[in-house]
């Protein structure tokens, strides 16, 4: 499918139309897990439209091939009709294989690319980073958000998840299609978002993804883009509060955003034991879409084991928050809505 830009203006047409909040969307494999459940996709992306998502990220990391990664896109393309923006994940095991799953995301229909590192990424410093992310940047026409995080381990070479300000100065002069930073260096202090935002606001979309420091943050900071993350834990809140801000409504906005608190305080708490993994819970992420009425459904291994101790609190987190849950056995999660 045609980009709504080129390569060399995929800065200036980020700034004009990446305004909003980006979810993320999990494949679902059918009961026997052999293949995709393409009913479930579109599912999840009709939601993620309803409840006022700009774009959303197609997770890659839970064992596909770079076949089934395509095929995911395309359905999601063809459920969105470009009603939602869908952001390739470059998240496979090596360059080679993160190049051509990008080809297949853009011909499928993504707009965007968040680049990760593969797990046996062990740079010696950061001129090895600048190299393997201007290889992928080179090798794709999708406009990239870049991604310092502690996650990758990059710390040993810059404090700031690796990307010194001097790194990323080399990577913003070498590849025009880089249009964000999703900058949560330094984590969890704010330092490593505040340092990218006040070098590098005028010139890219400088995101703090995490909706309990961005949403407070945009009501003082010109932020027009948040995401991606587990924002459908919340429905539609996060983009409504997000818009309000947006509009200036700024005392409304805070006062939505504390009746998160407790599921904000579950989901902090469902996260935390799993700190120094590094590794993100698919599951568990999944599980809390499904209690909004996304898909849920079957994960191939590896992956996480999600139990009860961690679903009920979860659960919880979204009635003390006023949320309307349908009762339904945590059982059924693991079947999905549309299950084949």
């Amino acid at each position: 499918m045609n980009l709504p830009y080129e390569k060399a203006e995929a800065r200036e047409w980020a700034k004009e139309n990446m305004c909003g909040c980006a979810n993320v969307v999990t494949p679902t494999f059918s009961s026997d897990l052999s293949q995709l459940n393409d009913s479930a996709t579109r599912h999840d992306i009709r939601l993620e439209i309803e409840l006022g998502f700009w774009g959303a990220l197609m997770v890659s990391e839970v064992a596909l091939t770079l076949s089934e990664y395509e095929r995911f896109v395309s359905v999601g393309a063809d459920e969105a009709q470009g009603r939602l923006h869908l952001i390739h994940h470059a998240s496979f095991n090596t360059i080679a294989d993160n190049l051509e799953a990008a080809k297949g995301s853009e011909r499928a229909g993504a707009t965007l690319a968040l680049l990760g590192y593969p797990p046996n990424f062990y740079p010696k410093d950061e001129d090895e980073i600048y190299k393997y992310t201007k290889a992928f940047c080179d090798g794709t026409n999708l406009a990239v958000i870049i991604f310092p995080v502690p996650l990758w381990g990059f710390e040993r070479i810059h404090p700031s998840a690796g990307f010194s300000p001097g790194l990323l100065r080399r990577l913003l002069d070498g590849c025009p299609n880089i249009v964000a930073i999703k900058a949560e260096g330094g984590m969890p202090s704010i330092g490593g978002f505040i340092d990218v935002y006040n070098r590098f606001g005028d010139e890219v979309i400088v995101i703090e993804p995490i909706e309990g420091n961005g949403l407070p943050m945009a009501t003082i900071l010109d932020l027009q883009f948040m995401g991606t993350s587990n924002y459908e834990y919340y429905g539609s809140a996060i983009p409504s509060i997000f818009k309000l801000i947006r509009e200036g409504k700024m005392n409304e906005a805070m006062d939505e955003y504390w009746k998160l608190a407790p599921a904000r305080q579950a989901t902090t708490q469902a996260m935390a034991v799993l700190a120094g993994s590094n590794f993100l819970h698919r599951m568990l992420w999944k599980y809390q879409g499904w209690l909004q009425g996304f898909n849920g459904g079957p994960l191939r291994a590896p992956t996480m084991r999600l139990v009860d101790r961690q679903m009920k609190p979860l659960r919880q987190g979204l009635l003390s928050s006023g949320f309307d849950i349908e009762a339904i056995d945590d059982r059924e999660f693991f079947v999905g809505r549309n299950p084949e």
